[in-house]
C-alpha cells in the first residue's frame, strides 16, 4: 500500500499531479484520476519503461484536483521544473 497516501479520498472527477522518485533522486511527473492505480502500475513496471528502467517506485508528492486542464497544466510546470538544467555558457 501506498504511504504518502494513506487517506486519499476516492472521488468521481478527480485528477492528481503526482512525482515518484528512486533513491538517486531521479524524478517522473505524471498526472492520473486514480492515484493508488497508478502508483502500482508505476511499482509493477517493466524493465523497458521508464519507470521501470528507474526504478522510481516512491510516491513523493500529490496534490488534488476537480479541473483536468488544471491537473495537466501543473503536470507540464513540475516536468519543467524536474527537467535536468543545461550549463549554458553565454
Amino acid at each position: 500500500m501506498l504511504s504518502v497516501e494513506r487517506s486519499i479520498p476516492a472521488r468521481m472527477n478527480q485528477y492528481y499531479v503526482y512525482v515518484m522518485a528512486n533513491i538517486p533522486r531521479t524524478l517522473y511527473v505524471g498526472v492520473t484520476n486514480d492515484l493508488e492505480r497508478r502508483v502500482s502500475e508505476h511499482r509493477q513496471a517493466s524493465a523497458a519503461s521508464f519507470t521501470g528502467r528507474y526504478r522510481l517506485h516512491r510516491l513523493v508528492y500529490y496534490e488534488a484536483t476537480e479541473d483536468v486542464n488544471a491537473a495537466i497544466a501543473r503536470e507540464k510546470a513540475n516536468q519543467r521544473l524536474a527537467a535536468p538544467q543545461e550549463d549554458r555558457a553565454d
